[in-house]
């Protein structure tokens, strides 16, 4: 017979039946009320300085009318509360972009923290499977901060411990439906933290006019056209090699021919030299006037001007050693940018196998040891297939233009640009909205960026070649 312990019958813990037969029940320990009450004021006092913390402005808004009625009447609260209002409405006609970035976009963020984001934030994180659980608790990413653009929502999003970067990445598709975007791109902000862009509307949907002529010979970063939040967007030519995918029809020549334009002062002073290889004959071949005795059409004719740059190159290389490190442009030693149109058609689809060999390798010495002395290659193709382009990987900047399949993008822009938001197989085929259209990454930056390059018409090259041959006569 079993000895019951005092307090067990009372517990719970033995039965009081005069069967052999103990009953061990659990004990169920509960919360006394008063603590769940003071969790919930806890919690309750956190979000509330947690909301004035982060939205100053807003909450100042509304507290300091509602206070100014309780203690002095709805009259003088009234006056309060419509005074604010009516200087807001003055700054917002007098100086309009001042008043979005110190208030109107403020606003916006207050409101789509409250009413998108923080409404769903948690069935979201929940579905997309970003959010744990541990020993029978809930741990859920935080939501750290919203700061609206005039086209995007960035969302800075606090990880769980252990979480990494790609788990956020392969659920980009999740984030964007479950918040109601089109897109999602993530980017790192710093350790543990993530900014998740949600774009609004697509300011890259209407084709750009052609950028106006630089007014300085500059060999440094060209405007060739409007990065996604509004900014010029300015491509690297001198010190790198770039190298641009997209199929029919998605824009290369607006890139090639934007990059020219850029250049043309420097072209005019003799701190720049274009050589162009066209072996469509279809492209550079319109504004051919350009590139003087340094354009080439016919494959042996392209071997032969690749060869002319990797012997300036060395002979540069020679003259260099051991006097300076980089290139600075000089009309003695000009900057040199070697286009090459649809590269394929001479490193993969050429017939011959000695030009074939002969092209390869000139790019190949000109991409690995070019940049240097001030020769840059900017190369464009439609198939980014390694057997097509073996040395894709030795262009630091990549353009990737719309693509017809989504592992197209890693094989231009490297690997888990597509998981970062990288979408150029989404990019649209209709040319008014989609030509010209890429994402840029670069050499210095594993985050890809959405940009528009401006549209060179017929007439604007017509323009070039007759300043540009004036000013030579």
């Amino acid at each position: 017979m079993l000895r019951r312990l005092p307090g067990e019958e009372a517990r719970g813990l033995v039965s009081t039946t005069p069967d052999t037969a103990v009953v061990f029940r659990p004990a169920v320990v509960r919360t006394p009320a008063i603590v769940t009450i003071v969790i919930f004021l806890w919690r309750v006092l956190a979000g509330l300085v947690r909301l004035v913390w982060r939205h100053p402005i807003a909450v100042s808004a509304v507290a300091v009318p509602a206070a100014v009625a309780w203690l002095y009447g709805w009259r003088l609260g009234l006056v309060v509360l419509w005074a604010p209002f009516a200087v807001l409405a003055v700054w917002a006609l007098v100086h309009r972009d001042s008043f979005k970035s110190w208030v109107g976009w403020r606003l916006v963020a207050f409101w789509r923290l409250l009413w998108v984001y923080r409404r769903h934030w948690q069935p979201v994180m929940v579905v997309s499977g970003l959010s744990r659980s541990h020993k029978g608790r809930d741990y859920m990413p935080g939501l750290v901060r919203v700061r609206c653009t005039s086209w995007a929502d960035l969302v800075t999003v606090k990880m769980l411990h252990g979480q990494a970067v790609k788990d956020w990445a392969d659920r980009i598709e999740h984030l964007a439906h479950g918040f109601g975007a089109t897109s999602c791109r993530v980017t790192v902000q710093r350790s543990g933290r993530l900014v998740l862009t949600f774009p609004r509307h697509d300011p890259l949907a209407e084709p750009l006019p052609a950028v106006p002529l630089p007014d300085v010979a500059s060999v440094g970063p060209v405007e060739i056209g409007r990065c996604e939040d509004g900014t010029p967007y300015r491509l690297n030519v001198h010190g790198t090699h770039v190298l641009i995918a997209g199929a029919t029809g998605s824009g290369k020549g607006s890139f090639l021919w934007s990059a020219v334009r850029g250049l043309i002062p420097a072209m005019w002073t003799g701190l720049a030299e274009v050589w162009a290889l066209d072996p469509k004959r279809m492209e550079l071949s319109f504004g051919r006037e350009l590139f003087g005795k340094r354009y080439a059409a016919d494959p042996a004719a392209c071997a032969d001007l690749l060869d002319e740059a990797v012997r300036i190159m060395q002979e540069r290389a020679d003259r260099f050693a051991g006097v300076r490190r980089n290139h600075i442009p000089t009309v003695e030693d000009p900057f040199i940018l070697v286009i090459v149109d649809e590269v394929a058609f001479l490193t993969a689809y050429q017939s011959d196998r000695t030009l074939k060999q002969r092209i390869s390798a000139a790019l190949a010495t000109l991409t690995t040891q070019g940049r240097a002395v001030g020769i840059g290659v900017m190369a464009a193709l439609q198939d980014p297939r390694k057997d097509v382009l073996t040395i894709r990987n030795l262009f630091p900047d990549k353009i990737a233009l719309r693509l017809d399949e989504s592992e197209q993008v890693d094989m231009v822009l490297g690997d888990g640009a597509r998981d970062r938001g990288a979408l150029a197989d989404h990019i649209s085929s209709i040319p008014e909205r989609g030509a010209g259209v890429g994402y840029v990454r670069r050499e210095t930056s594993p985050d890809p960026i959405r940009v528009r390059a401006a549209y060179v018409s017929d007439t604007d090259i017509r323009d070039m070649v007759a300043l540009f041959t004036e000013d030579a006569a």
